[in-house]
């Protein structure tokens, strides 16, 4: 079982930054695929951006170079800085992991996650 923690949501300007924080337990978190996603109120869960085990990165086209992937693996943590934010950015995001990982798997799919955190919710006032 593995367990996500995120933080570092909050409420903030168009044009502000965030640094958003996801903690996992377990210890074989090197071997998880990991992921963000996010859902604004009445849309569906889209995907964000996610890293692979190897550190391979996939962003969704709206991201356009606006935020970062990156992991720590000496502490569990899988980050995504938000830059530029836009008030179409505002939802809950989420963290997931793919756990354990597949060749196959496509980090871009919700449905190869096995795990997810309880959301941290991002408001972009304009």
């Amino acid at each position: 079982q593995v367990q996500l923690v995120e933080s570092g949501g909050g409420l903030v300007q168009a044009g502000d930054s965030l640094r958003l924080s996801c903690v996992a337990s377990g210890r074989t978190f090197v071997s998880y695929g990991m992921g963000w996603f996010r859902q604004a109120p009445g849309k569906e869960r889209e995907f964000v951006a996610a890293i692979s085990w190897r550190g391979d990165v996939y962003y969704a086209d709206f991201v356009k170079g606006r935020f970062i992937i990156s992991r720590d693996n000496t502490v569990n943590t899988v980050y995504l800085h938000v830059n530029t934010l836009k008030p179409e950015d505002t939802a809950v995001y989420y963290c997931a992991a793919d756990s354990p990982p597949n060749a196959y798997d496509d980090l871009r799919l919700s449905g190869e996650y096995d795990y997810w955190g309880q959301g941290t919710q991002v408001t972009v006032s304009s």
